[in-house]
């Protein structure tokens, strides 16, 4: 459970980003608002790691950067900037499905029922506490939401696959300065001189860079690392949740009992798909394998 209190890390981080996004950067500037998220958060991490990729990784490190940095940054900060927040963050929530389909052919890890319900569970949660029908829809920002959800669900289990036996630490900063290095010429050429930001526009950047993608990176690639896919899937549906609750708390909005509702629907996905215990801490068998050890040791 450590693991998964770990991994929660990253999707309230990242329910919070819609926010900040929305009403602190500027709207006009996407890749410029991608890139000064990305590579800020790479170099510091980069210097924390002090690895360099080695064989495979320098170009592991490109793919796996424009698909989970460079791409999926600039996508959700359109989604960001067009849709209202809890829009965008329903959307993203199918992305527990996206990610245990991919899963299955990418690194053989088939679906087991208790995910594929608390997906299905926690799904009709968040739709339950955000889709209320008042909220306007902007066709573009759900095409970049869905693009969004695709892009990064193929991207994560790809680095699933790439990552064992790598420093997290070192494969996260290699991903987010790469993707970084991608947006920065980009930007510059689409939307030439970076924009002049005000100081509350800063401190929204060093929230979206420190907190939203370096630190939640590295937990979301932890959880990766030690937890089926699936399962991290029903984590991510904190996402949501978190808009929510900022949104209460911030914009002092009032929880209805349908939402409070859907929230009780989201937990309870999340706890169904949990990893369960197994082997010998499970059953407090032992594995017949090692029993005839055991019994060949004591016969002779």
């Amino acid at each position: 459970m450590r693991w998964v209190a770990l991994t929660a890390v990253a999707p309230m981080a990242w329910g919070a980003n819609y926010f900040v996004t929305h009403e602190f950067l500027p709207a006009d500037r996407p890749l410029y608002g991608a890139a000064l998220r990305a590579l800020p958060a790479g170099l510091i991490l980069l210097a924390l790691s002090r690895r360099r990729p080695r064989g495979a990784w320098w170009w592991r490190s490109a793919v796996l950067g424009l698909l989970n940095v460079g791409v999926f940054f600039v996508l959700v900060y359109v989604a960001s900037q067009v849709l209202p927040t809890s829009l965008a963050s329903t959307v993203m929530a199918v992305s527990p499905l996206a990610m245990m389909l991919m899963a299955w052919p990418l690194v053989s890890e088939r679906p087991r029922t208790a995910h594929l319900a608390g997906a299905a569970i926690g799904l009709a949660g968040v739709c339950l506490m955000l889709l209320t029908g008042t909220e306007s829809v902007s066709v573009p920002g759900v095409l970049a939401s869905v693009s969004a959800v695709l892009v990064s669900s193929f991207g994560h289990i790809l680095a699933k696959r790439w990552s064992a036996g790598v420093d997290v630490l070192a494969s996260t900063a290699w991903q987010l300065t790469a993707g970084g290095l991608f947006l920065l010429p980009a930007a510059a050429a689409v939307e030439g001189p970076p924009p002049a930001l005000s100081a509350p526009a800063l401190l929204a950047f060093g929230y979206v860079s420190l907190v939203a993608t370096a630190l939640a990176f590295v937990a979301w690639f932890t959880g990766l690392r030690h937890l089926p896919a699936g399962t991290v899937g029903l984590i991510g549906l904190l996402n949501p949740v978190t808009g929510v609750l900022l949104g209460t708390a911030v914009a002092a909005e009032v929880l209805t009992v349908q939402q409070l509702c859907g929230l009780v629907l989201v937990l309870a996905g999340v706890v169904l798909g949990r990893p369960t215990r197994a082997g010998r801490r499970g059953s407090g068998r032992i594995p017949a394998r090692a029993a005839g050890r055991l019994l060949d040791l004591k016969h002779d």
